[in-house]
């Protein structure tokens, strides 16, 4: 079984940075904690998670597709907090609903840790989350 604990944070693909990044840190109190600007990742600390923002015409933005609106998606993945962490157990259990994935070392809201990609029937992006001290298994 796999025990989601909370969202370890949310990537939003935006159109225009400075005024997001006006509107998450002055409206509701984040604060910047990470800048990857080579890349166009700029991540915000709220609380024990974070907020990404990625702009649409940096390098990870535009692997998103179009800008958000009408024929573009906004957000790219949400991130769910797994606790306890077995990451074999849970690749065993998608496996046990047809779905492929690998553990990655990622960056989040603890720090760098083993992490899971998969999508949802509809294609909405999903990650499930280790904490940073769980190993990541050699294949």
């Amino acid at each position: 079984m796999i025990n989601i604990e909370g969202i370890d944070h949310v990537v939003l693909r935006v159109v225009d940075l400075e005024r997001m990044m006006r509107f998450y840190t002055e409206v509701l109190g984040a604060r910047v904690e990470k800048k990857r600007e080579a890349i166009g990742l700029y991540q915000l600390r709220v609380g024990n998670a974070l907020i990404d923002l990625v702009p649409v015409e940096s390098k990870l933005g535009r692997m998103g597709g179009a800008a958000p609106g009408r024929e573009g998606r906004n957000v790219d993945h949400v991130c769910f907090r797994v606790r306890p962490w077995d990451g074999e157990a849970i690749l065993d259990a998608l496996r046990s609903h047809g779905i492929e994935s690998e553990i990655v070392m990622r960056y989040g809201a603890d720090g760098d840790g083993p992490s899971i990609s998969l999508t949802d029937p509809e294609g909405n992006g999903l990650e499930l989350k280790g904490p940073p001290w769980a190993p990541v298994p050699e294949r």
